[in-house]
């Protein structure tokens, strides 16, 4: 038994007694905006093995949004860093003995399930072959979208929408939280923010949502029948070709 449990020890000591700390830094950066941190609860990242799929490190990016003035603003050189060392990232440290497969994905923003993007890409880590500094960033395309008004599943009078009509506001932001307002760096000037309204699943209005005041687009359309409804709000920069979705589905009621 003994002779047993030291054969299958020197196994163990043999298989990771050459494995190497490797560092991957990960990063998830918006479409056309800045890295996804702290503020918007961050991007989760996964480190698997792309061969049988282990896990080697799993985490959620942490930091700021990064320099505005670096990302947006600052033209790129070869070999040029946007990244800063309080900027957002998951740092990830895995122990290999040998050239290693892996894919990345990333799921982002993790708290927001309604806008999440899952986005992968793979490399190869090499033992003892730190990738720092950026290091690998992966682009989150998208718009988070909340409808505000109405709210999911809420039931509406007919007879209180006579006189005001439906009301219909959404806060749009960057995958980021990066703000959007008119003349702002993300100009909603260029973003067509746009309600189609369905009832009982045909379309029957298209109503283009106007900027008043950052992140909120909001517009007004009459209603004449009680049914079943459901608004989808999308969001689209034919400049950056970055697009958003968001649906709910209420009741208005006699």
């Amino acid at each position: 038994m003994k002779k047993t449990i030291l054969f299958f020890t020197l196994i163990f000591l043999c298989t990771h007694a050459f494995a190497t700390e490797t560092k991957l830094m990960v990063r998830a950066k918006a479409k056309d905006a800045k890295f996804v941190g702290s503020s918007i609860g961050g991007a989760h990242v996964i480190v698997r093995n792309a061969i049988n799929g282990q896990i080697l490190a799993e985490g959620t990016t942490q930091g700021s949004t990064g320099n505005t003035d670096l990302i947006m603003k600052t033209a790129k050189e070869r070999f040029g860093q946007i990244s800063e060392e309080s900027t957002a990232g998951f740092l990830a440290i895995v122990d290999i003995d040998e050239p290693t497969f892996v894919t990345i994905e990333v799921i982002s923003p993790i708290n927001k399930r309604n806008a999440q993007v899952h986005a992968t890409t793979e490399l190869w880590l090499l033992p003892g072959k730190d990738i720092l500094g950026d290091g690998v960033v992966v682009e989150i395309p998208g718009f988070v979208i909340d409808i505000l008004k109405p709210n999911t599943h809420q039931y509406i009078p007919l007879a209180s929408l006579k006189e005001t009509g439906l009301d219909i506001k959404a806060n749009v932001v960057m995958m980021c939280g990066c703000p959007i307002e008119e003349g702002g760096l993300w100009d909603s000037k260029m973003m067509e923010v746009t309600a189609f309204l369905k009832k009982d699943g045909n379309l029957i209005k298209e109503l283009p949502l106007k900027n008043l005041s950052r992140n909120l687009f909001e517009g007004n359309v009459a209603i004449s029948e009680a049914g079943t409804y459901e608004l989808t709000v999308t969001a689209y920069n034919a400049t950056t070709g970055n697009t958003g979705v968001e649906k709910v589905n209420y009741v208005i009621t006699n």
